[in-house]
């Protein structure tokens, strides 16, 4: 039976709630002074909050109350750490039509997006409440007589987070609370766009379920500021970074300038090679959830798809028709397929993507518009892997469709781009399709299937420009601790002088 939830001051669950607030050191703070960021639904452009803009201060004092905090709970009983992780997954399902509220009007999730990510988040957090009893070691005799030697995994300390607006309560969770779990303290500098399921509703959650004060603190605020400053203070000893290649690298230098680990995972350009001998209604099915679930928001969806000449018009005429049909809407609807993109910004790189890639000789089969920030679900055909919708991540509805008329220049096409994040492959002969899958340069391939794949205990992350390190299971505890060998000399030892 869970124990009863404590007291606290904090925000509800809800989309309603007043969030204006930072999270430091077990206070919600409201810093008058500070500028505020303004938080806004996508789907209607209505104001739905606003909170602090952290400054280079409060990123200081999270620091501060994250290192004071952080030897206590290194300290605690390992069925502590997970019992208190534990009961942040069922307060997630205690709280899950307002949590699905949350990420719908801040993040604009249609329903298919939130079941991925509100499931997926809960099956993570469970999983990681098994960590503080994952974390080990070894033990090994020595060269030496009479001496033993003993490996140990210990906290790394306190673990800076900066997670991105995408999928904002999967990405933070799966980075602040494994740290949690093994021992660290965290500082967590949720995106601008989603403060709340991105970093405050996880303080909330980690509040009621007996956290102690200042093991969890998060900040919101502007990458230039508060961003830096995590990526870059000296108490940090690792940087969880989810985000643009661009951004990764700054964060990257700013971490190794004074030695902390850079847990990096960054952009795709992700290829669905689809061979000749492939089912096309299984490709299909899976070009269609790969290219436009989250409005192509997602660093693992489908930036390009990669079909034999032999196959692709009848492919191509089969996804437009797909992609034509996606009901696109207000994520509130629960028709809603495709929501909104999240700013202005964004919407307007996509269609720039789009237009350029037209004028340069490609055919727009179906989109290529957009209504405020709704842009329809587009398929190009007679694509290149030069034109901008493909040499780009486009990060946005849009299904380019290459044509190839061998597995080698397959392969080539899906190298031939900066970035090595994941991948898929699709062939009724599992085993051709491996073999162009494994030379793919990629951290994750998926055969038979879509590249926007996630489970717990299996490693998540890339190579080339799409980042350093791997998340989930039993790599992310490597990241999150630290090595230490100890040995023993046990029998009198002799020396040469």
């Amino acid at each position: 039976m869970s124990r009863q939830e404590p007291t606290v001051r904090g925000p509800e669950i809800s989309i309603d709630a007043d969030w204006d607030r930072q999270y430091v050191g077990g206070e919600w703070r409201r810093v008058e002074e500070r500028e505020r960021i303004e938080v806004e639904n996508p789907a209607t452009r209505e104001h739905i909050t606003e909170v602090p803009a952290a400054s280079v201060e409060d990123v200081d004092d999270a620091y501060e109350a994250a290192t004071a905090a952080q030897v206590d709970w290194a300290e605690t009983p390992p069925q502590e750490r997970a019992r208190i992780v534990r009961r942040v997954g069922e307060l997630m399902e205690k709280h899950e039509a307002a949590i699905r509220e949350i990420l719908a009007v801040e993040g604009g999730s249609t329903v298919p997006k939130q079941d991925i990510e509100f499931g997926g988040t809960v099956t993570l957090v469970y999983d990681t409440a098994q960590f503080p009893f994952r974390v080990s070691g070894r033990h090994a005799d020595s060269k030496v007589p009479g001496k033993e030697n003993m490996v140990r995994r210990e906290p790394a300390g306190v673990v800076g987070v900066i997670t991105p607006w995408n999928v904002p309560l999967k990405l933070a969770m799966r980075a602040a609370g494994p740290a949690i779990a093994v021992g660290n303290g965290v500082v967590l500098k949720p995106p601008a766009e989603t403060p709340i399921s991105g970093g405050l509703l996880l303080a909330r959650l980690f509040e009621l379920a007996g956290l102690p004060d200042g093991v969890l603190n998060v900040v919101p605020g502007h990458g230039s500021t508060a961003g830096d400053r995590v990526a870059a203070h000296p108490d940090s000893d690792v940087i969880a970074f989810t985000g643009s290649t661009q951004a990764g690298r700054l964060v990257g230098e700013n971490a190794i300038d004074h030695f902390a680990f850079p847990a990096l995972e960054l952009g795709g350009n992700n290829a669905h090679v689809v061979l000749e001998d492939a089912d096309l209604d299984t490709a299909v099915d899976a070009g269609v959830f790969g290219s436009f679930w989250n409005q192509g928001q997602v660093c693992i969806s489908i930036n390009r798809h990669l079909v034999h000449e032999s196959i692709y018009d009848e492919y191509v005429e089969r996804l437009a028709e797909r992609a034509a049909d996606l009901t696109v809407g207000d994520p509130r609807d629960e028709d809603s397929i495709v929501g909104p993109i999240i700013n202005e910004s964004q919407r307007d790189q996509i269609m720039t993507f789009i237009e350029e890639t037209a004028e340069q000789g490609a055919t727009i089969e179906t989109g290529g518009e957009n209504d405020g920030l709704f842009v329809e679900p587009t398929v190009l055909s007679g694509v290149e892997n030069s034109m901008s919708a493909a040499c780009n991540e486009h990060f946005g509805p849009v299904a380019p469709v290459i044509p190839f008329s061998s597995d080698e220049e397959a392969v080539e096409l899906a190298n031939g781009t900066a970035y090595g994040l994941a991948g898929s492959v699709h062939s009724a002969d599992r085993g051709r399709a491996r073999d162009v899958g494994d030379q793919i340069d990629v951290g994750m391939m998926h055969i038979n299937d879509q590249p926007i794949h996630v489970e717990p205990h299996m490693p998540f992350g890339g190579v080339k420009d799409s980042g350093v390190g791997r998340y989930n299971g039993d790599w992310i505890i490597d990241e999150l601790t630290t090595t230490k060998w100890t040995s023993v000399q046990r029998e009198e030892r002799g020396y040469p002088f």
